[in-house]
């Protein structure tokens, strides 16, 4: 509340013999706040991120059958997905940083985040307010002190009444100086919210990302399989027709026909199955572009993609190649500046009020020197008895950045053990799929030395059955392996945090440039 001083229009029997003395000893008291707020310190304990250790290699990335993409130091860059050399996928992905609904979500997040970095900024700087105000008031005569003579200012209203009018232009400046770094640690607090919001926003982005590439590989795993029993189905169907044309001739028996004609319904039932599968992941992939399922289609193309070398790096840099580990660390960051924020409680707040303006009972002497007014004041305030309550709320939010200390190292561990898990499961299946196809190249040559006993009259048609059924169990494998290889990869890619490094998180000094938001936004 601005102390009021009555201008010269209203009251003209004032004076004005102190004010200047008055004006220059507030004035002076102001300008100590602000040597001592310039002068002192920011309250709050120094954030150090903890230190983790890393391995000096991965364990799994042994040499064996699966060697990952040499030198050791390179890592993934940009569009990491374009690794695989799928000019379809490549499109896929670059609609998806587009379209994908959820990518924008983050992003109006870390916008909101951004903002509020600007709301906290506003607390180093004075508050500027005004209220124009106009009043028409009638004093009843029988008030004690109504003479019912009309005053300057005043019409007579009868029986000793009176009517005033009042113009008022005010303008009131208040200002809490940081004396403590209460509003500098708030704006530290939002401005590694904002980091971590925009870190958030490219771990979802990779995460979209990933998904997209697994569901684009599965799904062309279901166009493999659909191309083995398509295959199946074909050689079982010349198999029943040799099986009849044989009985007819008397050479085979019914049950050679009725065992053809079984084997080729359940690889019939069996094929038509791989529709549903691939229509899911059809669907799948239009959610994550942005389209609805009814509007969108691939078309068919079997599974015929490699693994390539991928380049794991060192485990060192991998802390700062995740933005889940960025994230997490800049959380601890915020819960630090947290702790500056609620320990300058235990200090007194500063406050410097000053108004100034016009007040005049006649319109047109409203803006003249006599109509003048002004006031300054300063005001501390301490808590001298709060039961433990800052104690407490220091203690909360110290045991809560415990907490988060907690769980950057928890992330930590989860990275490197998903980078070893994938590199395993790669080295793996590689060895794997290497066994199954040879599996499936004897299988082959079982079937065609079948063929050739049974049309020789040599074996009968059940070992026909028996060899059929082996290859197409190991081909329906070797895809299978080969789909959960792609998936291994993607995912191995994923958790080296694909192309990403900590370099393209925004500086907290640079969070609300326009710049930035450029750099995470969705391409327009």
């Amino acid at each position: 509340m601005r102390p009021k001083r009555t201008p010269s229009s209203l009251n003209r029997a004032g004076t004005a013999s102190g004010s200047a003395a008055r004006l220059r000893a507030v004035a002076a008291a102001a300008a100590a706040a602000l040597g001592a707020a310039l002068l002192s310190g920011c309250v709050g304990p120094r954030y150090n991120p903890p230190k983790v250790s890393a391995p000096g290699e991965f364990k799994e990335a042994t040499p064996g059958a699966w060697q990952v993409a040499q030198p050791q130091d390179a890592v993934l860059k940009g569009k990491w997905w374009e690794i695989f050399n799928e000019p379809e996928l490549n499109a896929l992905e670059e609609r998806l940083n587009i379209n994908n609904q959820n990518i924008a979500q983050y992003f109006q997040n870390f916008m909101a985040a951004r903002a509020q970095v600007r709301e906290a900024n506003a607390g180093y700087y004075p508050t500027l307010s005004t209220s124009p105000a106009y009043t028409r008031a009638r004093t009843p005569g029988t008030l004690s002190g109504a003479t019912g003579t009309a005053a300057t200012g005043t019409a007579a209203a009868g029986s000793g009444a009176q009517i005033s009018t009042e113009y008022a232009l005010p303008f009131d400046v208040s200002w809490e100086p940081d004396l403590w770094g209460r509003v500098r640690n708030t704006v530290h607090e939002y401005q590694y919210a904002a980091q971590v919001s925009a870190a958030d926003l490219e771990n979802e982005r990779l995460t979209e990302q990933a998904n997209l590439a697994e569901y684009y590989f599965e799904l062309r795993g279901q166009d493999a399989l659909q191309d083995v029993y398509d295959r199946t189905i074909e050689a079982d169907t010349k198999s029943v027709q040799l099986t009849r044309a044989l009985f007819e001739t008397g050479i085979d028996s019914e049950q050679d026909v009725a065992e053809a004609e079984v084997t080729l319904a359940n690889a019939q039932a069996a094929g038509a199955g791989v529709a549903t599968n691939r229509a899911l992941y059809e669907h799948a992939i239009a959610t994550l572009i942005g389209k609805t399922a009814s509007e969108f289609s691939l078309p068919v193309k079997v599974l015929s993609t490699a693994v390539p070398p991928i380049p794991l790096g060192i485990p060192s840099a991998l802390l700062q190649r995740r933005p889940d580990v960025a994230a997490a660390e800049r959380t601890m960051a915020q819960a630090n500046a947290l702790i500056g924020v609620e320990q300058t409680a235990y200090y007194p707040n500063l406050t410097i009020a000053a108004g100034a303006g016009f007040e005049s009972s006649v319109l047109s002497s409203l803006l003249t020197a006599p109509a003048r007014f002004w006031s300054l004041g300063a005001t501390a305030a301490e808590t001298i008895f709060d039961a433990g309550l800052r104690q407490a709320t220091v203690a909360q939010y110290t045991a809560a950045y415990n907490g988060d200390v907690a769980a950057y190292r928890q992330t930590v561990l989860t990275a490197f053990q998903q980078v070893e898990d994938y590199t395993a499961t790669l080295r793996v299946l590689n060895g794997q799929i290497a066994l199954q196809q040879a599996a499936v190249a004897a299988a082959q040559r079982y079937l065609d030395i079948e063929n050739s006993r049974y049309e020789t009259g040599l074996d009968p048609y059940l070992d026909v059955m028996i060899a059929e059924t082996t290859l197409l169990s190991d081909q329906l494998t070797e895809v299978t392996l080969r789909v959960s290889q792609m998936s291994a990869a993607v995912e191995l890619i994923q958790a080296l945090g694909g192309g990403w490094d900590v370099t393209q998180l925004p500086a907290a000094s640079k969070i609300t440039n326009q710049s930035t938001e450029r750099t995470l936004a969705p391409p327009p």
